[in-house]
């Protein structure tokens, strides 16, 4: 089977790639909503894209009536803004802030999820979370017709839950089972490791 993408609308590649591009890393993201509420919500087209600086990418689109994502608004206004890995026991909590909510109804509220302040830092992070990335908005790049926003955030710092992380000889070392990310596939699936797997490179 070969899928011409010329052929395709927006909505069809759309729902192409997320049943072939798997599995993908899942960003939850708090910001800021500028009312004293915070917001939580996913983004799996989210990835790791340079070193110095140090930045990840995050593309975000628009809500169905068109105006922007409540995340996406509150990045380009307060730049600020904090990305967890989530894991296994926080999947129906995931799935559930992906809901389209009025602007300053907080998701976390709706969840009962605790946050904690550790760093000087305009946002809180998710408490029981295992990894979090402190971030700043460095560029933002709209593409194509909708438009998506590709949104480039500069990592600050990174909390790794002593629990999945050790430090030996300055250098880190993260059990991947331990921190049991969650990945999203296709449709309503996620996927979880099962087992990990190491193959030495070569020289």
């Amino acid at each position: 089977m070969h899928i011409e993408m010329a052929g395709l609308s927006a909505n069809k590649v759309y729902y192409t790639f997320i049943q072939t591009i798997i599995p993908r890393p899942i960003a939850w993201v708090l910001s800021d909503n500028g009312d004293g509420t915070l917001n939580l919500a996913p983004f799996s087209y989210f990835n790791g894209v340079a070193s110095d600086p140090p930045v990840v990418m995050l593309s975000i689109g628009k809500k169905p009536d068109g105006s922007l994502k409540d995340t996406r608004h509150n990045i380009i206004e307060r730049k600020a803004f904090v990305i967890h890995i989530p894991h296994r026991e926080w999947a129906e909590k995931v799935t559930a802030s992906s809901l389209v909510l009025p602007h300053g109804d907080s998701e976390l509220l709706r969840a009962g999820l605790a946050t904690v302040e550790d760093r000087d830092f305009p946002l809180p992070r998710l408490k029981e979370c295992r990894i979090a990335f402190y971030c700043r908005l460095f560029a933002v790049h709209e593409i194509g017709a909708v438009p998506q926003a590709l949104i480039l955030g500069q990592v600050e710092a990174i909390y790794l839950d002593d629990s999945v992380a050790t430090l030996s000889d300055g250098r880190l070392s993260v059990d991947a089972l331990k921190v049991d990310p969650l990945a999203r596939l296709g449709g309503e699936d996620y996927g979880l490791l099962g087992q990990v797997i190491t193959v030495k490179r070569p020289g």
